[in-house]
């Protein structure tokens, strides 16, 4: 028991320390960014607002990737670099999808381009504020994939070992951008299938999360193909029970924590797998009440809770919340049985207890 306590206390050491350098990598080379592009005065609110948005992250698709890497080389703050540069990448993502779902609230605070629409309003500029706000935010957001990729280039890691990672960083990228056209489809869809649903999950945010960064990772380090083949293994299983929290955060979640308003998938009519799982497992009054809430979003504030409530409870009684959770213990499962024989000693210790807490967590 003492062992196992410490080891666990350890990893978690390790994990403090690798979100903190991060933090420190990822703000300082954004800084810098700013400081060479945003030279006019009235560039520099987009350096303020970047900085804050990238030091407020959870890290977790640089912490993947640096444990990708981990499998096959040593500690090395090149490495390091390369991983965070992923914290910029999420930052792209992160900015347009807030701009596409009109999402107002993103890690606590106003989503960037609320910020930015702000920030106008205050200056009297001419036109709508909101829409000056969302095109700015899409040109710092493009910024950001720009300066993602610079990041990388730029860690030091040598031709032959970024030779072996561009192919992998590409099929992220790529696949993160056709997951979202995907979800565009499911959303406009009357009723999406739940494994149209679960694809596009898979595609957009699981492997874009877990598995393509462990692969980036172990790329870059050139690990050999059974620690790549099983790091993929359990990054697509992973990626998945992460993306099924995320759904259930985003119907369940509690506002101090997740930093997003409660019941807010909800509220944006989002084709989530427990929104979908909820209509096809529900029968007769239940699917009948679910057709009902979904055409009546509350126009007063006041009404938003009770109306949030009412979905929660029929989803839980439809059987979507189970199962959602019966589907995340299995991935788990399956995942940590993958790793074997292939990755062993401390990445397959980090790698465990990450499965457990990426899919376990409340934010």
């Amino acid at each position: 028991m003492y062992s196992a306590v410490t080891t666990h206390d350890r990893l978690n050491s390790w994990f403090g320390r690798r979100a903190a350098e991060t933090r420190e990598l990822v703000v300082d080379f954004a800084a810098r960014q700013a400081a060479d592009h945003f030279t006019f005065p009235q560039t520099h609110v987009l350096g303020s607002v970047l900085n804050d948005f990238v030091g407020r992250g959870k890290f977790v698709r640089s912490t993947f990737a640096y444990l990708g890497w981990r499998c096959g080389q040593p500690d090395d703050g090149r490495a390091a670099q390369a991983a965070a540069s992923l914290e910029l990448l999420h930052a792209f993502a992160l900015m347009q999808d807030d701009v596409m779902d009109d999402s107002e609230v993103r890690r606590g605070a106003p989503a960037v381009h609320a910020q930015l629409a702000n920030w106008a309003a205050r200056r009297g500029y001419r036109g709508q504020p909101a829409d000056f706000g969302r095109s700015a935010a899409v040109l710092l957001s493009d910024l950001c994939l720009i300066w993602a990729e610079r990041m990388l280039r730029e860690a030091g890691l040598g031709r032959v070992a970024m030779d072996r990672g561009w192919r992998v960083y590409d099929l992220m990228r790529a696949e993160l951008a056709v997951g979202q056209f995907g979800d565009l489809l499911n959303e406009a869809s009357a009723q999406p299938a739940l494994h149209d649903v679960l694809d596009v999950a898979r595609r957009k945010s699981g492997n874009y999360t877990v598995r393509r960064p462990l692969e980036l990772g172990a790329a870059l380090a050139g690990c050999s193909p059974d620690i790549t083949a099983a790091l993929g293994r359990y990054g697509e299983a992973i990626g998945e029970a992460f993306q099924l929290r995320d759904d259930l955060l985003g119907v369940f979640g509690d506002p101090a924590v997740t930093g997003k308003p409660v019941g807010d998938d909800l509220f944006q009519g989002k084709a989530t797998t427990v929104i979908v799982a909820a209509h096809e497992l529900a029968e007769n009054r239940l699917a009948t009440e679910l057709e009902r809430l979904a055409a009546r979003r509350p126009d007063h504030p006041e009404d938003r809770a009770e109306w949030v409530r009412h979905w929660q409870d029929v989803i839980r009684e439809s059987g979507a919340e189970k199962w959602a959770e019966e589907s995340i213990a299995e991935r788990v499962e399956r995942a940590v049985a993958a790793l074997a024989p292939a990755v062993t000693g401390f990445p397959r210790d980090a790698l465990v207890l990450l499965a457990d807490q990426a899919t376990r967590r409340s934010a």
